[in-house]
């Protein structure tokens, strides 16, 4: 018989703010290299990206003020929990990225999600364009309108 799948083992952190705050472009998956005792806070659900934003320095990516809790049953060698941290991207992702961040505008490379690929921890980041307060307000009306709708058609199923 197989064994049932563990549901703990499978998280996934999201970064919720993104979607409000950001128009997200074009996304790549990427590595993070990670220290010790970080894979087992990830893995119970203890880290948090939604400040979490990436850099391009000397031609590497590097992840800023992501939150990664210290693993409650480490020793005295746990990592910090707000250390910065390298992403691992193929030369031409890196390239398209910088490229795509020099040519200006309110562009930001954050993060959009954490979560486990197999055994390693993939980071799902995004070329984003910063939102307008009037798009957000735009965001929420057609949320709402689809929420009445969607709403409209239920009563109408019945």
């Amino acid at each position: 018989m197989a064994a049932a799948k563990d549901s703990k083992r499978f998280t996934e952190i999201r970064n919720a703010k993104a979607g409000r705050d950001y128009f997200v472009d074009e996304r790549f998956e990427a590595g993070i290299q990670l220290r010790g005792t970080e894979v087992k806070s990830i893995r119970a659900g203890k880290a948090q990206i939604t400040d979490a934003f990436g850099r391009i320095e000397k031609g590497e990516v590097w992840l800023y003020n992501a939150h990664i809790e210290q693993y409650a049953f480490g020793n005295i060698h746990n990592h910090d929990a707000k250390r910065i941290r390298k992403l691992l991207l193929h030369r031409r992702h890196i390239d398209k990225i910088k490229a795509a961040l020099d040519a200006g505008g309110s562009r930001a490379l954050v993060p959009l999600r954490m979560y486990f690929k197999e055994a390693l921890v993939k980071v799902e980041v995004a070329l984003c364009t910063g939102k307008k307060l009037h798009d957000r307000r735009e965001d929420l009306k057609t949320k709402v309108v689809e929420r009445e709708v969607d709403q409209a058609m239920k009563l109408r199923r019945r």
